[in-house]
């Protein structure tokens, strides 16, 4: 029996994984999902050091003219202590003496003949000074459990010196096709036959997601063909492949996925297109059976199959977030069933894709979005305020969001 959108990702979002780790080095990190807490191992800034090139002083002898009495290179380990009257010339990066309370830059000082400096501006107590600690304290939490690495996180664990971080192990997705009516893009296809856009897709896709992923092939039609194929992939944690879960008389894939003690975690899915999906797991391994129409899968996948990666990725951030648009022009749908409509988002518009069929393939390479509409919907005036699924790019949160637009 089929089950609403919320339920189908309310299934994958509460499953329970058990995923690997390993170490790596920060530089080929980026893209990956931090297993562990990463805490500062000092402050930051280490030292009270200079924001300006320019020179030290103690801000209580701001209108006296001031004797050079040093200079502080960044790098310099120098505790020389400011005199009355004194200062001292410092570069940016530079640590401080221990009783500066003010930096004056260079160009707000004029240089006099004696050795001496007059200041020209108005200064503030405390001005351009770097203080211990102000950027990051040490022991303060930078890189939670399931955050991505990108490159502020590197930039913040270099800061640290931390070279090598935990991170979770890249799912291993396996793709096989199945269907002797379709040919793979480097086969000889008759007059009667047709080219898989779908298998390709997939394994394109779940590699922009950041899995490892592995094409095993195409099933003859057969139970015991598509059973090999699924038993010699049963060290992924995810098998994909699409057709076969209908109603025809020559769809195999579900007869073979029962025959391997096949565990439903739900069987179709109340929304257009993409009813005929399926998912559930044989042993360790999960299996998402998506429609065998190139468009309805790739939606499917858009909406369900992202969630999962999310998860088998290790990411915290799995629920679908939307981006608030308006529609281009007014809508029109039935009633009765949550839809998926694709179309293109400009920043500040979305315009639903014409052409949209179950079975085309071209509007996915015009469209960067979709939108989930609601079952009681049946119309959308143009201008109405609408919740905008990205395609082109990961927009997930931690928290659970209505994503459905509505009248």
């Amino acid at each position: 029996m089929a089950i609403n959108v919320q339920t189908a990702i309310e299934i994958i979002s509460n499953l329970t994984l058990d995923l690997n780790f390993e170490i790596v080095p920060i530089e080929n990190a980026t893209s990956r999902i931090c297993a562990e807490e990463i805490f500062a191992t000092s402050f930051l800034p280490k030292f009270n050091n200079s924001a300006m090139d320019g020179y030290a002083i103690i801000y209580e002898d701001k209108n006296n003219e001031l004797k050079i009495i040093d200079t502080i290179f960044a790098g310099d380990n120098n505790d020389k202590l400011l005199e009355k009257d004194s200062c001292i010339k410092i570069m940016t990066g530079a640590k401080i003496p221990e009783n500066s309370t003010a930096i004056i830059p260079k160009e707000d000082v004029e240089e006099l003949n004696d050795n001496k400096i007059k200041i020209l501006k108005n200064v503030k107590e405390f001005q351009h000074i770097r203080y211990i600690g102000e950027d990051i304290k040490q022991n303060e939490l930078l890189i939670n459990v399931g955050d991505e690495i990108n490159f502020s996180k590197i930039t913040l664990l270099a800061s640290q010196g931390i070279s090598y971080i935990k991170v979770y192990k890249k799912p291993k997705i396996v793709v096989f096709a199945s269907g002797e009516e379709l040919k793979l893009h480097y086969e000889k296809v008759e007059s009667f036959q047709i080219y898989n856009s779908n298998t390709p897709t997939f394994i394109a896709r779940t590699k922009e997601l950041g899995c490892e992923v592995t094409f095993i092939g195409q099933a003859k039609d057969s139970i015991e063909a598509i059973k090999e194929l699924i038993n010699n992939s049963l060290d992924a944690n995810l098998i994909i492949t699409s057709g076969g879960v209908s109603v025809g008389d020559a769809d195999f894939t579900k007869e073979a996925f029962n025959a391997l003690d096949f565990e439903t975690l739900f069987d179709g899915i109340d929304v257009k297109p993409g009813k005929p999906t399926v998912f559930g797991k044989i042993k360790n391994t999960y299996i998402l059976n998506l429609p065998g129409n190139p468009l309805a899968s790739a939606l499917i996948f858009e909406m369900f199959g992202k969630i999962l990666i999310q998860k088998l990725l290790g990411e915290k951030n799995i629920y679908p977030n939307y981006i608030l648009g308006k529609l281009k022009e007014s809508f029109f749908t039935k009633k009765g069933k949550t839809t998926l409509i694709p179309g293109f988002f400009d920043g500040e518009y979305f315009e639903v894709s014409q052409k949209r069929s179950p079975g085309m393939v071209s509007v996915l390479n015009s469209c960067n979005s979709m939108i989930c509409i609601d079952n009681e919907v049946e119309k959308l005036e143009k201008d109405s305020l609408i919740k905008i699924l990205p395609i082109n790019w990961k927009f997930f949160s931690d928290i659970k969001k209505d994503f459905l637009t509505h009248e």
